[in-house]
C-alpha cells in the first residue's frame, strides 16, 4: 500500500522507522571493507581542509543501502544525501583538530581489538580472516586503527554538539502527532528480560599452576630467553600475543591500576614480579618512557576455572531465585547487589535493547540461548541457575526473569513511548547538528568534484 505524504513527514516517518528496526552490523561500520581482490571505484570527491572523501565511500554506503532496501525504491537524490552526511562527518573532524577533542590510543586499541575479534568470531578463525582479505591480523588492525580513530573522534564531537540536547514529554506527543496513522508501524512481539550473573571463582589450585607458570616462564627470561618469543608461546592475551606482548604507549590512569604500579616501579628492560589483576597474571616487561607516556610488553596468563567453581555460583544464584520469588528481594536490586554484569546490574537486570536504549526486545532479535530458555516462560518467572560464558570467555552461571510480553501491536505512545522518545530525540539532535553546520562550514575549506556539483552539500536545508 502506498500512502502520499509530504516531504517533511516522510522524512519524520522514516527516521521513525529506521529508530524502531534494527540495522544490521556490517563489515563497513566495523572498519573492514575492502575483501581481497575486491575492486573499488575511487578518486577524491570532496576535500573539507585536510580531510578527504573518497568516490569508494559514496560507493560503498551506497552499495549497502541498495541491499538494506531489499528491492524497495531508494530516492534519486540518495548518493547527494550520502555525500552531505559525509562531509558533515570530515567537518567535525576538521573542527576537531581546531577544537582540540581527541580520543586515547588504549580507547582506539581496544576498539580496533573488538571489532577483530567480532570478525574472527563470525568467520570462524584469524587464519580464515587473513585468507579472505590477504593480510596478516596485525596489518588489519594497522588498516582498522585509522579509520576507528576517526570514527571516535566523531562521536567525540557529536557528543560536545548535541550531548545537552533532551526532549520533554509534549515534544514526544508532538513528534508522534505528525505520523500518518495509516502509517504507524507494527511491532512484532516484543519482551522484557533481566539477568543476574555470576562468574566462576578460581579456585586456589588454578591460581598457584598459573603463578608457577609465570615464576617459571620469569626464570627462562632472566636466563636469556627472548621475552617477546615467549610471548607469542604463552600468552593469552589474544591482542598482544602476536606483537610478543607489546601494548604500546599509554599515559597514567589509562590501564588497571595493578599493572600500573608495577610497570611505574620498573626501568627499562626490567621484568616485575608476577602480578595479579582483573585479566589473570602478568608478568610484564618495562620498555620506555616518552613524556608522560610508557611502554610495556606483557606474558597473560588467566587460570582456568572449574565445575566445583560453577557450582558455588549455582549455589548463590538458587539462593537469590528463592528469595525474589518469595519477595524478600526485588530482582532490580538483586542483580545491582550480586550480578557481574554491571551493564545490565545497574539497569535492574535488564537486557537493553542498543537501538532506542529501552528494555524491551522483539522476539525475533534476541540471542538464541535467550530465545529458547524463555520461549515457553510465564510472565514473572525465573529460570533455575543456566551454565553462561561472558562475552570475553568467562565461565559463569545465570539467572533469566521475563519480566513482559507484549502482544503484536500498532505504535502508540502508550506501550511505545521509549522507541518514539528515542526517534524524537534522534530528530532534535540532527537539528543541532545543522545548526552547528551553519555556523562552522564557512570556517574550512571546501573543494567538490565536478560530477557531484549539483549536491549542494552545504545546504542543510537539503538533508
Amino acid at each position: 500500500m502506498l500512502f502520499k505524504v509530504n516531504r517533511a513527514t516522510a522524512l519524520t516517518l522514516l527516521t521513525l522507522l529506521l529508530l524502531l528496526g534494527f540495522a544490521p552490523t556490517s563489515q563497513a561500520q566495523l572498519g573492514i571493507t575492502r575483501p581481497k581482490g575486491q575492486q573499488l571505484l575511487d578518486g577524491i570527491v570532496v576535500k573539507v581542509d585536510n580531510q578527504i572523501v573518497l568516490q569508494s565511500d559514496v560507493e560503498l554506503i551506497y552499495s549497502q543501502e541498495i541491499a538494506r532496501a531489499e528491492g524497495k525504491a531508494l530516492p534519486p537524490d540518495l548518493k547527494c544525501k550520502i555525500l552531505q552526511s559525509l562531509v558533515l562527518n570530515k567537518l567535525m573532524l576538521a573542527r576537531a583538530e581546531v577544537d582540540s577533542v581527541t580520543v586515547t590510543d588504549q580507547r582506539v586499541n581496544s576498539e580496533v581489538d573488538r571489532r577483530m575479534a567480532y570478525f574472527v568470531q563470525q568467520i570462524g578463525s584469524e587464519k580464515r580472516l587473513e585468507e579472505q582479505y590477504g593480510k596478516s591480523i596485525k596489518s588489519l588492525k594497522d588498516d582498522l586503527r585509522p579509520q576507528v580513530k576517526d570514527q571516535l573522534t566523531q562521536q567525540e564531537m557529536q557528543q560536545t554538539i548535541t550531548g545537552k540536547v533532551t526532549v520533554t514529554p509534549r515534544e514526544v506527543a508532538q513528534y508522534f502527532s505528525k505520523v500518518p496513522k495509516d502509517s504507524l508501524p507494527y511491532f512484532s512481539t516484543e519482551v522484557e528480560v533481566g539477568e543476574i550473573i555470576i562468574l566462576a571463582q578460581v579456585n586456589d589450585k588454578a591460581k598457584q599452576a598459573a603463578l608457577a607458570k609465570l615464576n617459571d616462564i620469569r626464570a627462562q627470561i632472566q636466563g636469556g630467553a627472548d621475552f617477546a618469543t615467549l610471548a607469542k608461546q604463552y600468552s593469552e592475551d589474544p591482542g598482544s600475543a602476536k606483537e610478543g606482548g607489546y601494548l604500546g604507549f599509554f599515559k597514567r590512569g589509562e590501564l588497571v591500576p595493578e599493572y600500573e604500579a608495577a610497570s611505574m616501579k620498573l626501568e627499562p628492560g626490567q621484568l616485575s614480579p608476577v602480578v595479579q589483576s582483573q585479566f589473570g597474571f602478568h608478568l610484564i616487561q618495562f620498555i620506555e618512557r616518552k613524556g608522560n607516556t610508557f611502554s610495556t610488553r606483557h606474558i597473560l596468563l588467566k587460570p582456568e576455572t572449574g565445575t566445583a567453581d560453577a557450582s558455588a555460583a549455582a549455589k548463590t544464584l538458587t539462593k537469590l531465585r528463592r528469595q525474589i520469588l518469595s519477595d524478600s528481594i526485588s530482582f532490580a536490586k538483586a542483580a545491582k547487589e550480586y550480578s557481574s554484569d554491571k551493564t545490565t546490574g545497574g539497569n535492574g537486570g535488564l537486557l537493553q535493547n542498543r537501538q532506542d536504549g529501552g528494555t524491551r526486545l522483539p522476539l525475533d532479535k534476541l540471542d538464541p540461548a535467550v530465545f529458547f530458555t524463555i520461549d515457553t516462560m510465564k510472565v514473572g518467572s525465573i529460570t533455575p541457575p543456566l551454565p553462561y560464558r561472558t562475552d570475553d570467555g568467562k565461565d559463569a552461571m545465570r539467572i533469566l526473569w521475563l519480566k513482559s510480553n507484549t502482544a503484536p501491536h500498532q505504535a502508540n505512545l502508550q506501550e511505545d513511548y521509549q522507541k518514539i522518545a528515542a526517534a524524537a530525540l534522534n530528530e532534535k539532535r540532527n537539528k543541532a547538528l545543522d545548526e552547528w553546520f551553519l555556523q562552522n562550514r564557512g570556517t574550512v575549506y571546501l573543494e567538490i568534484a565536478p560530477e557531484y556539483a549539483q549536491c549542494k552539500v552545504l545546504d542543510v536545508a537539503e538533508r
